[in-house]
Parts: C-alpha cells; sequence; structure tokens
C-alpha cells in the first residue's frame, strides 16, 4: 500500500525538488577550469560545509532502511557502526587530514601511488569502482526503491530509475561544487526529517517508558555474546573499526570531502562536525525500527521504516519533510558516488594514459564519465534483487571480505615506511582474492545446499570475525613480502609528505594548523574529547 499524500506534503516534495536541482545547476555557473574545481570545489570548502557534506554522503536510504531494519530485528546493537564511526572519524580530521590534503592529490588512489607505485593505484581504483557497484550503488537503489515504492506505489525499477536520472543531471553539469552544495541543504533535511518521525513514533508508543514496556530487555542491550550471528562484541570492539577505518580514511567516496577542504583546520573541524552528527543514527534511524516493531508486531526486517512512515502517525504536511528526507539521503549518497567515480575514472585512468591532457580536457572528460557513470547505475538496477532481507547487515558483511587488505596497505604505509609497493601489490590481491572466497563459498553453499563440514565452518565463521582474520593475515603478508622484495634504495625512499608520527609531531607544536594554530588545536580536542566521552556514556547506559 502506498503512503496517502495530500497536497500540501505533495507540494513540500516538489519544493525539495526544485530547490536542490536550482542549487545545483546554479553551481554550474562556476568556473570548472581544472579538475580540482570539478571534482574537489575548488579546494575552497568551509569546515561546516565539510562536516555536513560527510554526514549526508554516509547516511543514504540503507540506512533508513537498514539501521530501521535492523534495529527491528535485532534492538539497538547494529549502532555499534555508527558509533565506532565517530573514533574513525576523529583520527581521520586529526591524523590523516593534514597528510592528504598536503599531498596535493586529487584521488586515494593517486596518493597510494606516491606511497608505493602506479601498480598498487591501479588495483586499488579498479576494487573501489567495483565495491562501488556491488554496495553503495547497488544498495541505495535497493533500499530506495523499497522506499518508494512504499511511498508512491511505483515498483523498485522505475523508482531506482528515475532518482538516478534526477540526481545525474546536477552531478553531470555541477560537479563537486553542485554535490557539496546540495549536500549541506540534504543534510539538514535528513536530519529534520528523521527526527519528526522518530518524535511523533515514540509519542504513539507512550514514549520511551511505554517502548521499553512493549520490547523484550536484549533490544536495548548494545553488547551481544560472542556467538552472537550478527553482532557479536569481539567483532564490533576488534572487526568494525577495520570496516570503519577502510571507509572513513581510504575510501575517495568519503575522502574526497576532506580534499575539497580550504585549510587543514576546516577539514579536521568538518571531521568532527560529521562525527558529532553520527550520534544522531542511533535515536532517529534505529529506535524507530524499535517503534515500528512495537506499533506493528509483524513487522520483519527491513519492511519496518516504510510500514512506521506508511501508518498514520504523522499529521498532514509532515510526511512532506520526512519523504523529502528520505529522497535527501537517497540522492546525496548517489551524487557522491557519480563524482567519486568520475574523478577515478579521470584522474586514476584517463590521464594516467593521457599526461600531456590539457585541464580544459580533463573536465570534459569528468563529465562524460559522470553520466557514464549515470548510465551504468541504470543497468545495475536488476542488481538489486540480490539484496538480502537485513539490507544494512548485507552491506556490513560484504564490506568485511574487502575492505581489510585496503586497510592494511593503507596504515601500514602511513605508520612504516618498511612496507614497500611489492607488498601493497600483493596484499591487496590475494587479500581481496579471501575475501571474495567467503563470499562465493557463502553463495555456493546455500544454492547449492553443500554438506561438507569444511565448508560449512567457513561459512559459519561470523563476518565480523572474518574481517579480522583477514587483517591479520593481510598484515602478515605486506611485512612479509616487503621484507623480502625490500631494496636498500627503497628502504632509503621516501615517498610520502610525511607519516603518521611526523604529522603527531607536527601537532604537537601546533604547526599542522593555519589561522589561529594552538587555539584551533585546543577547541578541536575538547569537541573530540567531549564527543569520545558521550559515546562511553552511550556503552556504559545501555551496555
Amino acid at each position: 500500500m502506498s503512503i496517502s499524500f495530500q497536497l500540501i506534503d505533495s507540494i513540500i516534495l516538489f519544493l525539495y525538488l526544485v530547490l536542490i536541482l536550482s542549487v545545483g545547476l546554479y553551481s554550474s555557473g562556476k568556473k570548472d577550469r581544472t579538475t580540482s574545481d570539478y571534482f574537489l570545489a575548488g579546494r575552497n570548502v568551509g569546515w561546516i560545509a565539510i562536516g555536513l557534506s560527510l554526514f549526508a554522503t554516509n547516511i543514504s536510504s540503507e540506512h533508513f532502511i537498514g539501521l530501521a531494519g535492523s534495529g527491528a530485528s535485532r534492538g539497538l546493537a547494529v549502532a555499534h557502526f555508527e558509533l565506532m564511526a565517530i573514533f574513525i572519524l576523529i583520527f581521520l580530521g586529526w591524523f590523516l587530514a593534514p597528510i592528504y590534503i598536503k599531498s596535493g592529490v586529487i584521488t586515494m588512489p593517486e596518493f597510494l601511488g606516491k606511497r608505493y607505485d602506479q601498480k598498487s593505484r591501479k588495483i586499488f581504483t579498479v576494487t573501489s569502482v567495483i565495491i562501488y557497484i556491488f554496495t553503495k550503488i547497488t544498495v541505495t537503489l535497493f533500499a530506495g526503491g523499497l522506499l518508494f515504492q512504499k511511498i508512491f506505489g511505483l515498483n523498485i525499477y522505475t523508482s531506482a530509475i528515475i532518482i538516478i536520472l534526477i540526481t545525474g543531471i546536477y552531478t553531470v553539469i555541477g560537479g563537486g561544487s553542485a554535490v557539496i552544495r546540495t549536500h549541506v541543504i540534504q543534510g539538514i533535511l535528513i536530519i529534520l526529517g528523521a527526527l519528526i518521525l522518530t518524535v511523533f513514533g515514540l509519542n504513539h508508543v507512550g514514549g520511551f517508558s511505554g517502548l521499553t514496556a512493549k520490547l523484550p530487555e536484549h533490544f536495548f542491550q548494545m553488547f551481544k555474546p560472542i556467538n552472537d550471528p550478527d553482532f557479536p562484541w569481539t567483532g564490533i570492539i576488534f572487526g568494525a573499526p577495520i570496516l570503519a577505518y577502510w571507509y572513513w580514511c581510504t575510501d575517495q567516496f568519503i575522502v574526497q570531502r576532506i580534499l575539497s577542504a580550504r585549510s587543514v583546520n576546516d577539514a579536521c573541524r568538518g571531521s568532527i562536525l560529521a562525527a558529532t552528527l553520527k550520534i544522531t543514527p542511533i535515536f532517529i534511524l534505529v529506535l524507530p525500527g524499535l517503534i515500528a516493531v512495537a506499533i506493528f508486531p509483524e513487522v520483519k526486517g527491513d519492511e519496518a521504516y516504510p510500514t512506521l512512515l506508511a501508518s498514520n502517525i504523522l499529521p498532514m504536511g509532515l510526511k512532506g519533510v520526512v519523504v523529502a528526507g528520505l529522497l535527501g539521503a537517497i540522492m546525496s549518497s548517489l551524487a557522491s558516488v557519480f563524482n567519486s567515480t568520475a574523478s577515478l575514472f579521470t584522474n586514476d585512468f584517463y590521464k594516467l594514459k593521457n599526461p600531456d591532457s590539457s585541464e580544459r580536457k580533463l573536465v570534459l572528460v569528468g563529465r562524460l564519465a559522470t553520466t557514464a557513470t549515470v548510465v551504468i547505475a541504470i543497468f545495475c538496477v536488476p542488481l538489486v534483487k540480490v539484496i538480502a532481507n537485513q539490507v544494512y547487515v548485507y552491506l556490513q558483511s560484504l564490506q568485511a571480505y574487502l575492505s581489510p587488505p585496503i586497510t592494511a596497505v593503507f596504515l601500514f604505509g602511513l605508520l612504516s615506511k618498511k612496507v614497500n609497493a611489492k607488498g601493497a601489490v600483493w596484499t591487496l590481491v590475494i587479500g581481496e582474492l579471501l575475501g571474495l572466497s567467503k563470499l562465493f563459498i557463502e553463495m555456493f553453499v546455500d544454492s547449492a545446499n553443500v554438506e561438507n563440514p569444511i565448508f560449512l565452518t567457513f561459512v559459519k565463521i561470523n563476518y565480523l570475525h572474518f574481517a579480522i582474520l583477514l587483517f591479520v593475515v593481510s598484515t602478515v603478508l605486506i611485512f612479509t613480502i616487503s621484507y623480502l622484495t625490500q631494496s636498500a634504495s627503497e628502504t632509503r625512499k621516501s615517498k610520502t609528505t610525511y607519516t603518521l608520527i611526523e604529522n603527531f609531531k607536527q601537532i604537537i607544536v601546533s604547526r599542522s594548523f593555519s589561522m589561529d594554530g594552538a587555539a584551533n588545536i585546543k577547541l578541536n580536542l575538547t569537541f573530540s574529547a567531549l564527543l569520545i566521552f558521550i559515546i562511553i556514556s552511550i556503552w556504559g547506559l545501555l551496555g
């Protein structure tokens, strides 16, 4: 059943679309003379826009559908992924942003090429594009299509194509400026819309006390036993940070926002703002799942949020705001993946093969690559049928099989000058093959009803525990291969501006930040410490 929309709701949704398209197309009037202008908004973005853009890029339809769906099935435990991101975002802002910005790169594969070699750069580029197709694009379209099927009665495929085309228009024309400008509006609207539904839903069940009375106690316990199939505490503490480091600290999809900052201080403070905003999903995205199952006990998994939205708990007019927030979440993430994929193709494929190309030609290639990505996304629409019932768990498990080798290569490349290009390349190749083997064996066992005990044991390894094992294997690989293939010239060669340790030393002496130096560090440090205190307090209350 579709959601009953009043005239005022439709007007609000229409005004949102007009506003976003206007802002996005207005950005096309800005001069895009270089690839930095087109992909990184001229590297002149302030910290508030950085923070909102990071949040809007991250929060998409799979968060509304998946976090609420997992909340309806398992309770608050899924929020660990959101809270863990806060620690990683603080680390990104303090320690990695200065290195990335001072390197002058446009893409993260380019940074990897500076640290190692061009082969590792190409491997990481291909891996990133594949991950975008099977996680970001496919999952976003599935979850978005599911929402709009419930809202307007459209089938998933029609909904997905409409969303792609609307988003593609301003992303192709406006580039990075359009993406970040629209993110500012969408980030605010995402929070506002989700908050409205949460408040009215919580009021409908009699407040938080009424909610706890209607649901089992385990729904409010965040730390699950070590044998829990989805959220074992060991996997959360030791495995989730591996996924988070890959996502927030190495993925072009996210780090492109950091590279757009006008200063290191803006990048740091923007990361802290995004970390602050990441507290909200536990209350405005996970909690609605609990509310939905309390009101509708028959609700299953990813049906939770659409069912709650389709109910009559929202008054006339507010449904339009909530749906606009949902559409903003979908469009913001798609715009980011379109822009990021185009930047990877332009800088890490085309520019490498055509090093003499002018900046204007590269910008044209960027626009064409963005258009091509939009077309590819349309062809990806049929893939949405492979998505599991709990979309967020599906997303995290798929990332757990692919992210550990990338995390190891980036992290140890910044921590140690002893790891070399051959170690990085073979770690990426072998590590990703091991991760894919887990995925393919799971699919084989599920489809063929395999009873082989070795396969069954391998399949039963929790995805977060597998991420830990794969990270350990990747760590051994990169150090062992680097040691066996190290040459004297490589040992003396420094391929990056400075390491994490050198960056930390610069922070101590207040040289990493422009403008007010030590004053900025003190303010950023205060907010960072406050965030960490809040997360520990939440864990203490809901442990």
